[in-house]
């Protein structure tokens, strides 16, 4: 289903949501085996699914009083693989409160959805000022990438209840919400992200001078925000946006120094404070600079990318 007959059908007044006794399994798209995460193709209604599986990390409070240690013992059971000398391996079957799923729907599923997670070969290349130019930006302009979702948080219709902080100022203005890659409690796994209010910046491409001021704010109150929520130093958060970005609305993604979450290597991710100082050093840096960006090899800017260096 492409993105414009998705677009159709979610305006048709009697769109049924999600239903997991109407899930079928069609296929598995990707098993990470590293983030212990699967994500499941199927269809709902006729219409596709995906349905994004993940087991949910361990956190000290399971742990914390008697009551919490009785309850993981009394409610849990081994069950033997091997023993050798005093090491033994085995599986510990336990309450099932402790062994959730967090799990992530998306419905209806468009090609892009699809493409995005299916596991597929990657590639990298590096985009020229001209080649945004030539390229990427008419790519962008040419799809119609829908960011309703966005806008819906924005305009408080959606996840009203989510937000974390917020600054309504139509320039240097952001939301900082839990990001839904997030299950919204495990401090180790924390993940949130500042949607900017200014709708006319579509990635780090188009940040100049006079953006300081917003990353600026966003950099300081969303800090503070999550040292007050959460109880986690400024020194304990890591801060960066992605390029590509998996939608074409600035957005910055905070999450836990400790936590290894996906997109945080550089071949994807550009560090706030890298960014900030970029502009300070030169004002149009992200006009001029030669990016590299990773690519999957279903999405189409890779075959216009390799076209173009063919």
């Amino acid at each position: 289903m492409s993105e414009s007959e998705v677009n159709s059908v979610i305006s048709e007044a009697n769109l049924k949501e999600f239903d997991w006794d109407h899930f079928k399994y069609e296929r598995i798209l990707s098993n990470n085996s590293s983030r212990k995460v699967v994500f499941i193709l199927g269809s709902c209604f006729e219409m596709p699914a995906i349905v994004i599986l993940e087991k949910i990390s361990f956190t000290q409070e399971q742990f914390t009083t008697e009551n919490d240690k009785e309850n993981f013992i009394r409610n849990s059971k081994l069950e033997k693989i091997f023993k050798n000398d005093i090491y033994e391996n085995n599986y510990c079957i336990v309450d099932a409160n402790l062994n959730k799923m967090k799990t992530t729907i998306i419905f209806p599923a468009t090609e892009k959805h699809i493409n995005k997670y299916t596991e597929q070969e990657c590639f990298t290349f590096q985009e020229t000022p001209e080649l945004y130019e030539k390229i990427t930006l008419p790519h962008i302009t040419s799809e119609k990438f829908t960011v309703d979702w966005v806008y819906n948080v924005l305009e408080h219709k959606k996840e009203k209840d989510r937000i974390i902080i917020e600054d309504l100022d139509s320039e240097i203005g952001f939301m900082l919400l839990p990001d839904l890659k997030w299950d919204g409690e495990t401090k180790e796994t924390l993940y949130v992200t500042a949607i900017i209010m200014n709708r006319n910046i579509k990635s780090i491409r188009e940040l100049r001078q006079k953006h300081l001021p917003l990353l600026e704010n966003v950099k300081t109150k969303s800090l503070q925000a999550i040292k007050e929520k959460y109880g986690l130093d400024s020194t304990q958060v890591r801060a960066y946006f992605h390029y590509q970005p998996s939608y074409y609305h600035l957005h910055v993604h905070f999450n836990y120094l400790n936590y290894d979450s996906p997109g945080i290597y550089c071949d994807k991710a550009h560090l706030l404070d890298t960014v900030i100082n970029n502009i300070k050093l030169m004002s149009n840096y992200y006009e001029k600079a030669t990016l590299n960006f990773v690519v999957r090899k279903n999405d189409k800017l890779y075959s216009l990318f390799s076209d173009a260096k063919n």
